[in-house]
């Protein structure tokens, strides 16, 4: 019963919030241990002096402060410890309220924005794919994340099982593609998402993903496999670290900035593209499947913030 009980209870949270949840205990632990403070249960006091610390001073491995979203992320691990223990969480004391309301006001909210890739960029950067196992393999895996604005974990997710191509009636050629998304950031619970891929006529993701399933062989299984040196599969997905990895890699190469760009660059370039292409906002969703417009919106403003600018006429 009480192994069921806690494999209930970790399901409650996502993979990836585990996780974070996991390291943040870890760094709290170990900064308990380096002061000689007691973790379980926390004096409000030492997760105070946690918080400062690692929003303050260059703890991180660049060697700056921890931004504001991780320390918020590491005050709810510790949280979420001390509940799933038996104890009262520290985060709910008054003083640690207004010491996350102090920081927040002293280090600020800003939240890091990564340029977005335009399909101009994206289409510069597949053509600079090499025409070997491993370089098809990034092509197809770029195309279908620009085309279908996947997440990270959705693209390391997917599986051969989870992909259909349509068929046109008298044509060899396909009409489109469905992605189906088994779980995702908007749907923990897992009723699973359709995607809808068009054949494309530049970045042609279809195509690409058919190259891939051709070169590789995979007919069931993870459809983006680690891979040797000499292009054989390892059978292992992806790890969603690996796809900011892959995205500056090739960014570079076309000239871009590899700080400013990351995994999300894709997924935020997608909507941004269809936005300067006037795509309606509901369609752009579909393909999204953002639950709340104002996220889109944002995208929408930057790729409209210099078409028809209140100042044309008199700057």
């Amino acid at each position: 019963m009480d192994e069921q009980y806690s494999k209930i209870m970790q399901s409650a949270l996502s993979e990836n919030t585990r996780l974070a949840y996991q390291k943040g205990w870890q760094r709290f632990e170990q900064f308990c241990h380096y002061k000689f403070l007691k973790a379980l249960p926390a004096a409000p006091s030492t997760v105070i002096d946690f918080l400062i610390t690692h929003a303050t001073q260059p703890v991180g491995r660049n060697g700056n402060p921890l931004s504001m979203g991780t320390v918020s992320l590491y005050s709810s691990a510790i949280n979420h410890k001390h509940i799933h223990s038996g104890f009262a969480s520290p985060g709910s004391h008054p003083e640690v309220i207004m010491a996350l309301r102090g920081l927040m006001r002293v280090c600020g909210t800003k939240v890091r924005r990564v340029e977005a890739l335009r399909e101009h960029q994206v289409l510069k950067m597949l053509k600079l794919c090499p025409k070997t196992p491993i370089g098809i393999r990034d092509a197809a895996l770029l195309a279908i994340i620009f085309a279908g604005a996947l997440r990270r974990s959705e693209a390391c997710g997917l599986c051969a099982e989870d992909i259909r191509i349509i068929k046109s009636r008298n044509s060899r050629t396909p009409s489109g593609m469905f992605i189906y998304i088994r779980k995702s950031k908007t749907d923990q619970e897992g009723r699973g998402q359709k995607i809808a891929i068009p054949p494309g006529k530049r970045i042609k993701p279809i195509q690409r993903v058919c190259e891939w399933l051709r070169v590789s062989g995979i007919k069931s299984g993870y459809l983006f496999q680690t891979m040797k040196r000499g292009g054989g599969l390892r059978g292992n997905p992806l790890h969603h670290s690996d796809i900011p990895r892959l995205v500056k890699h090739y960014g570079k190469l076309i000239g871009l900035d590899p700080k400013n760009i990351a995994g999300h660059s894709l997924r935020a370039g997608f909507v941004t593209s269809a936005a300067a292409h006037n795509a309606r906002l509901d369609k752009i969703m579909e393909v999204t499947r953002h639950t709340n417009p104002t996220t889109v919106l944002k995208y929408i403003r930057d790729a409209d913030a210099f078409t028809q600018h209140a100042g044309d006429d008199f700057l």
